[in-house]
């Protein structure tokens, strides 16, 4: 069976829509710019969310200690390796990489497209912190540029967002997501699947709302607890607070989800791995590519695939 997006997988994964848009493998090499997050300097809030050490997603490879240039080339080095990639896209990952004055943004971006080997930009920020201004920029851009923009909504549901000390609403995750498509800049979404006090039937309904959504990619992570977070501290005395997924049920977890999921929808990734140093808990002892075929040997398994519940009015 041929599904809606073209080949022979159960799901919309993202490296055939990387080889579609690009006709060859193309490597996301990540960047540190050294932004910071509102977050964390006071305008939202102090300390970050709850869940997060940046050091978590920050490759050893990248640091604000080194040109834009300059990480990026750490970065091929690292990636020739293994694979024999001819394009990079430069991942602008940690911390908030919209938020800043425009003119320093549009030069560090800039700088990373003057690279010889880097076709495009991927932002990751999030969804207050998306100005019309530099929407207007980046949708030139694209004229001869890739580029994407990543929100982290980590949650559909406010009373979460508060709890772990988000600083921003559902309502403004919508508002962005719409604001980048009308921008003609394709935009993907994070999604935490396990935070405290979010009940099965929530994370579904994650799937249901996103999929009302012109979000074209989607990036989900199990909760981690991980050292020098909020979360770490709690959870050496409240581990009752905090329902751990072990692989076999966030498996399952997955591929209900993916059910319900919109099929234009491309997901770029279902788990995410600590530093080993970091991590507390849990512990799978598992890579992203072992996690990956469990999902695909459940999904034949049960003759199911992305989408094959979804309904656009959203109700199932």
């Amino acid at each position: 069976m041929e599904y809606p997006w073209g080949h022979l997988k159960r799901y919309n994964d993202y490296s055939s829509y990387i080889k579609r848009t690009f006709g060859e493998r193309v490597q996301k090499v990540s960047v540190n710019a050294g932004f910071t997050c509102p977050n964390r300097d006071g305008t939202k809030g102090v300390g970050g969310c709850a869940f997060c050490n940046n050091s978590t997603f920050n490759p050893a490879y990248c640091g604000p200690e080194l040109t834009v240039v300059g990480q990026i080339d750490k970065g091929i080095s690292f990636f020739r390796t293994k694979y024999q990639t001819q394009k990079y896209l430069a991942y602008f990952q940690a911390y908030t990489n919209t938020y800043g004055e425009l003119e320093d943004l549009l030069n560090k971006y800039q700088e990373a497209l003057s690279h010889p080997k880097v076709t495009g930009i991927v932002l990751g920020t999030r969804p207050d912190c998306i100005s019309d201004d530099l929407l207007k920029v980046l949708s030139e851009w694209r004229e001869e540029y890739y580029v994407a923009i990543e929100l982290g909504a980590e949650s559909t549901q406010n009373n979460t967002l508060k709890e772990i000390n988000r600083g921003h609403t559902w309502e403004e995750t919508m508002d962005a997501t719409c604001r980048i498509a009308a921008s003609n800049i394709p935009v993907g979404m994070h999604l935490i699947l396990g935070l405290p006090g979010e009940r099965r039937e929530d994370l579904l309904n994650h799937a249901r709302k996103i999929s009302q959504l012109p979000v074209n990619f989607l990036k989900t992570h199990q909760l981690q607890i991980v050292k020098g977070s909020r979360y770490g501290d709690e959870f050496e005395s409240h581990p009752d607070h905090f329902h751990l997924y072990s692989a076999e049920e966030f498996i399952d977890l997955i591929v209900d989800f993916l059910e319900i999921l919109n099929p234009s929808i491309v997901m770029e990734r279902f788990i995410s791995q600590a530093p080993h140093d970091l991590l507390v808990a849990p512990k799978w002892g598992m890579k992203n590519f072992e996690f990956v075929a469990k999902v695909e040997k459940r999904l034949l398994e049960r003759d199911t695939w992305q989408g094959k519940n979804y309904s656009e009015s959203g109700i199932i």
